[in-house]
């Protein structure tokens, strides 16, 4: 079974910096750091030496060129949002699952899952837990009636 060390690995690094320094004057200074570690070798027959050089310059992307999409013809118009299921985020509900613990208590709508095809959408968060020590439970939407305060 082969055996590696991520110590050795992790000590063996030569980071080498070159950024080429633009002033206002018309002449150009150049500055290189370089950041040398020791190579730790487990190998005690082995004097072969790996390093890894990273190197980094200030220099301006080249930019993408930004293509505008064609104008939506009367076909290819784009549809309109439906509207949102369910109660707002915030709202207080009424719980009419008979078998919740939370049975005609209130809680507050913590998320509505927007997706139709969903079975308990709405997130529901309550004061206090059940005895599994959860505030929280999924219901559906003709499980919780909305509360007006």
């Amino acid at each position: 079974m082969a055996t590696s060390s991520m110590a050795s690995a992790a000590c063996g690094f030569m980071l080498s910096l070159n950024v080429a320094a633009t002033t206002t004057s018309s002449s150009s200074s150049s500055r290189s750091t370089m950041l040398m570690f020791p190579i730790k070798s487990n190998n005690i027959g082995s004097s072969s030496s790996s390093r890894l050089v990273v190197r980094a310059s200030e220099e301006p992307a080249a930019a993408a060129p930004a293509t505008a999409p064609p104008p939506p013809t009367g076909d290819a118009a784009p549809k309109p949002k439906p509207p949102p299921i369910g109660p707002k985020r915030g709202a207080k509900v009424k719980i009419l699952r008979k078998e919740s613990y939370w049975y005609k208590g209130t809680g507050a709508v913590v998320a509505v899952d927007q997706d139709p095809k969903t079975r308990y959408p709405v997130v529901v968060r309550f004061n206090k837990v059940n005895y599994a020590n959860v505030s929280t439970n999924n219901y559906a939407l003709d499980e919780i009636e909305e509360v007006v305060e």
